[in-house]
């Protein structure tokens, strides 16, 4: 019988879940006490920031997360003041301004991609919510000194809970994000290599091309966030984090590159002739090689051997068609690619300081995503301040503070992710409950009130929600269960208001009013279609193309913009029958038309004078409107007789004339990949 991954968390559990279960009590414990040797007034805060960093425990990321979440803190304790201060005795006003911060730090966290940085902005946004509504909610009781007070201990309880999570991640049981790194770094070579593999297999299936292309987006995305934390590991980190995104850029250009041979050899099987078929072969060989040894120093020998065969084979090889002549230049700087990429892997399982630099990936920016993303959370707030307003009850102000932490933290998921996550999160809400009522605080309620007893009886249930947390695929039934049994509970040093059970029961209800509109305001407002945001996913494509030659690392600069759009793009159509994924091939295209207008302008770079500089923009111009007319379906005149005249310009250059041929082959290439994707967009629109 198969388990689901609920099921197998807590029925055969491993040890890193274990342990990452008791490292989370023990963080919690230490925050809750001293948050309350401290003598702070609400200690459970503390507690609810220390499982906030839990979801990565990893040292350097628990380090970056904290760093994050303080500086947040910091910046929203800053914010919660001025409003205080100019509108503490008009609650329309400082609930709007309130309002509209919240949907001004959730519209920029749907601008960055690591998860760290996007709590930056979760704790901007909730730690002045927490403030004013606390302060306000007792009007009578507010002066200049009150309103520091209450900031000042809001702010120190956020900050004590990350700093004891940070605290026990690097002395007990500590886990390094150099550990994953490694294994991030040796799986996504070994996946380029199967991909490279099965792209030069004539019976390879489309299927497990798009299947190969998946992981190795998601793998990317994960080495690139990891990149960041590893820093904090060690003098070694800042080296390995740049070996780490060489990786990751070189093997966006290796999947690049070998559009080139599987479309052709799959699409125009006539023009591979015996020295392209024994060109491929090779390559084939020396990447099943790559892929399947886990010794360097042999893979790394295989990579050099193939080099020195292609540019023996180059050099020796004359009077070939100029198609063929690009082929085998293209097939030179994939495998030059390939030996950066070991390089750098070796300079990373090392610690070498490598000279090699490249540009960590840029996270997509959409101004609709981020506007839709804003807005929910700033409606999501209001209705939460409609209801505190008009009912008046304490226990409403957690309609306007998990809800809008769940919404931050979800955002960046597609629609269908973010319901089933609020799903799961509402199943974690209507468990913590009854634990919290029948369960803990009736425990409580019979104990002598020492902290030790505190602890144990809390310790159970948190343990059980932090194992859920412990994997990726149960994480919001733990977020769902521990927030709300931390906040309902509220353990602290005066615990009187928890045991009145119409108070808690309205804490209860609250809360899962708030996550309900929340899961409603996601359903309603998902957003721009999945249509609408592949093609202005495209539209951003075309742009960089058309903007790639105006840089001075073309390259890098290239590559890192493009990975977060591909893997937007893979992501939007996982689950698509393959034959239909023709949105990722696109994408595909325009990485593989960017590299090659970088290959044409480092050719004849040294052959043009500046007076050719408008030409040659005028051509790249020519091929992102191609590009995205065979997106469309259509065909681009334009583009071929923009070749044209730049054959004809650099015909009458003596220095130029040699690479001709060379260019002509680009050229033939190009026109055989827009006449190719024009039709299977046709295709597929017809089916």
């Amino acid at each position: 019988m198969t388990l689901s991954p609920l099921q197998a968390t807590y029925l055969t559990p491993d040890r890193a879940t274990l342990t990452f279960a008791l490292k989370g009590v023990i963080a919690m414990a230490l925050a809750l006490y001293i948050a309350m040797f401290l003598n702070l007034e609400h200690p459970y805060w503390a507690m609810v920031s220390a499982v906030f960093l839990q979801t990565r425990p990893e040292s350097g990321m628990v380090l970056e997360k904290a760093l994050c979440q303080i500086g947040g803190t910091l910046i929203g304790g800053v914010v919660g003041l001025v409003i205080l201060q100019h509108f503490h005795a008009s609650p329309l006003p400082a609930l709007s301004s309130l309002a509209l911060w919240v949907g001004i730090n959730s519209t920029l966290s749907s601008m960055v991609r690591r998860v760290n940085f996007i709590y930056l902005f979760a704790m901007a946004c909730v730690t002045p919510c927490i403030i004013i509504l606390l302060v306000m909610a007792q009007p009578e009781t507010v002066t200049s000194a009150a309103i520091f007070q209450i900031a000042q201990a809001r702010t120190s309880e956020i900050i004590v809970g990350a700093l004891c999570a940070m605290l026990v991640s690097f002395l007990l049981w500590p886990r390094r994000v150099l550990d994953g790194l490694f294994t991030q770094a040796q799986t996504v070579i070994n996946q380029t290599m199967e991909y490279l593999s099965l792209e030069l297999d004539p019976a390879g299936s489309h299927e497990a091309r798009h299947e190969r292309i998946d992981k190795i987006l998601e793998t990317l995305a994960m080495l690139n966030d990891d990149a960041s934390a590893v820093v904090y590991e060690g003098p070694d980190g800042p080296g390995r984090s740049r070996a780490a995104i060489v990786i990751s850029n070189r093997v966006l250009s290796l999947v690049a590159t070998i559009q080139i041979f599987g479309r052709l050899q799959r699409n125009n099987p006539e023009l591979v002739t015996g020295v392209l078929a024994e060109l491929i072969d090779g390559l084939r060989e020396a990447f099943t090689t790559i892929s399947e040894s886990e010794d360097f120093e042999r893979c790394y020998n295989t990579a050099q051997a193939q080099r020195r065969k292609l540019l023996k084979f180059v050099n020796e090889t004359t009077d070939v068609p100029p198609l063929e002549l690009r082929l085998l230049r293209a097939a030179q700087e994939m495998v030059s690619d390939l030996v950066v990429v070991l390089r750098a892997f070796n300079a990373m399982k090392q610690g070498k300081d490598s000279l090699l630099k490249a540009s960590s990936q840029l996270p997509y920016r959409d101004p609709l995503i981020g506007l839709t993303t804003g807005f929910r959370s700033f409606l999501v707030f209001s209705i939460g301040a409609l209801l505190w307003t008009g009912t008046g009850s304490p226990a409403a102000i957690m309609l306007m503070i998990l809800p809008v932490i769940y919404s931050i933290m979800f955002a960046r998921l597609p629609p269908e992710g973010v319901r089933e996550a609020l799903w799961k999160v509402l199943i974690g809400v209507f468990i913590a409950i009854p634990v919290a009522i029948f369960f803990a605080l009736g425990l409580l309620a019979q104990s002598s009130g020492d902290f030790e007893m505190l602890i144990l009886v809390l310790a159970g249930p948190f343990f059980l929600g932090l194992m859920a947390i412990s994997k990726q695929e149960s994480l919001p039934y733990g977020i769902g269960f521990c927030i709300p049994f931390a906040v309902l509970v509220r353990p602290g040093n005066d615990m009187s208001s928890s045991f009145q059970v119409d108070f808690t029961l309205s804490n209860a209800f609250a809360i899962v009013v708030g996550v309900t509109v929340l899961y409603w305001v996601f359903k309603l407002f998902t957003g721009p279609g999945v249509s609408r945001v592949q093609w202005r996913l495209l539209n951003a494509m075309r742009r960089d193309i058309r903007r790639v030659g105006r840089h001075r690392s073309a390259k890098d600069w290239f590559n890192a913009r493009m990975g977060d759009r591909l893997l937007r793009i893979a992501n939007y159509e996982k689950g698509v029958k393959s034959e239909k994924r023709v949105v990722t091939d696109l994408g595909l295209t325009a990485l593989n038309l960017g590299h090659s207008s970088l290959r044409l302008r480092a050719l004849i770079r040294g052959a043009i004078d500046d007076e050719m500089l408008p030409l040659l923009d005028n051509w790249q111009e020519a091929l992102a409107t191609a590009f995205y007319n065979a997106a469309k379906g259509q065909t681009s005149p334009a583009f071929e007789s923009a070749c044209v005249k730049v054959l004809e310009e650099l015909g009458t250059d003596e220095n130029a004339a040699q690479y001709l041929p060379l260019i002509e082959g680009m050229f033939a290439r190009m026109t055989i990949t827009f006449e190719r994707t024009a039709k299977m967009v046709v295709d597929a629109r017809d089916k």
